[in-house]
């Protein structure tokens, strides 16, 4: 069965964005240095969008993931930028009750997220990728097998929470640790069974 991998960049203390939510890429406290653009080029160069695959001369399918969900406001960034399906080579799913249709080959899901992620682990293919944000990851919690977390050595104090959503513990084992020389540490944890 496909796992659903949370592959996301946070701070220390647990959010993926700052107050103003958009996109944190670039902010000084979720850096994209060298050493970081070279790790996920080596081992999930399916998650970088489309420019920034075509600038590295990145092409094929995925190695980890053949799928990318979002919710509205991660799927907002892409937008925001002009691109309509920033990960052409991924199926590409949004979550969104208030979204019409959308350019390119991308999948608006209005319905439950939880019962559609059951029916994508259910099917052949590698492995889902959950871009965020928050509240969709939060609602998917209860499916989600594997976290990759790019933790970046900065404290922010407010934003967009890694998981918003109310009261929900879930328990993960910690499989491993991959130091960058920018500080960032690269930490892979999968559910308990």
């Amino acid at each position: 069965m496909r796992r659903l991998t949370y592959y996301v960049a946070t701070t220390l203390d647990g959010f993926i964005a700052g107050p103003e939510g958009g996109d944190p890429s670039g902010q000084p406290y979720f850096e994209i240095g060298p050493d970081l653009v070279e790790f996920i080029a080596t081992h999930y160069p399916e998650t970088l969008p489309a420019p920034a695959r075509a600038a590295l001369g990145i092409e094929g399918p995925g190695q980890v993931f053949d799928t990318v969900l979002e919710g509205r406001s991660s799927y907002q960034i892409g937008l925001d930028a002009g691109l309509d399906d920033a990960y052409p080579h991924l199926r590409h799913l949004v979550f969104s009750t208030t979204l019409g249709g959308v350019g390119g080959d991308v999948e608006v899901v209005a319905t439950d997220p939880v019962q559609r992620v059951r029916e994508l682990k259910a099917e052949d293919g590698l492995d889902l990728w959950l871009v965020g944000g928050g509240r969709l990851a939060h609602s998917l919690l209860p499916e989600v097998d594997r976290l990759v977390l790019k933790v970046n050595p900065s404290v922010i104090g407010s934003g967009v929470p890694l998981f918003s959503g109310g009261f929900s513990p879930a328990l993960f084992t910690f499989v491993e640790s991959v130091p960058l020389p920018s500080g960032i540490q690269v930490l892979t944890l999968d559910r308990r069974r």
